[in-house]
């Protein structure tokens, strides 16, 4: 059993930072790459950033120079910083990770519930 939970989310200004959290725990052999998605209201899911087990990173457009993605694989943590923060970022933030557990032995996508942000104007 694998769980993603995410934590940080919450209500925040425009032109502000948040830093959202995701633990990765159980049955956990490895962890391939991590990453970030959002979804707002009446909108599709999409890709905020991504990185990989060595730490290379990639972003989305919107995120580009805003958002900065890491992981402490010691803790099985992926962080996303956020700075300067629009209204427009307001959307649940979910995390996601691709990882092989005992019992698959292979690798699998692996989904957090998600935390919402919300930015005011």
């Amino acid at each position: 059993q694998v769980q993603l939970v995410e934590s940080g989310g919450g209500l925040v200004q425009a032109g502000g930072s948040l830093r959202l959290s995701c633990k990765a725990s159980g049955s956990i052999l490895r962890i391939d790459d991590m990453g970030w998605h959002r979804q707002a209201p009446g909108k599709q899911r999409e890709l905020v950033g991504s990185i990989t087990s060595d730490g290379s990173t990639n972003y989305f457009d919107s995120a580009k120079g805003r958002f900065s993605i890491s992981r402490d694989n010691d803790k099985k943590t992926v962080y996303l910083q956020m700075f300067f923060l629009k209204p427009e970022d307001t959307a649940v933030y979910y995390c996601n990770a691709r990882i092989m557990t005992d019992m698959t032995m292979r690798y699998l996508d692996f989904w957090g519930q998600g935390t919402q942000v919300t930015v005011s104007s």
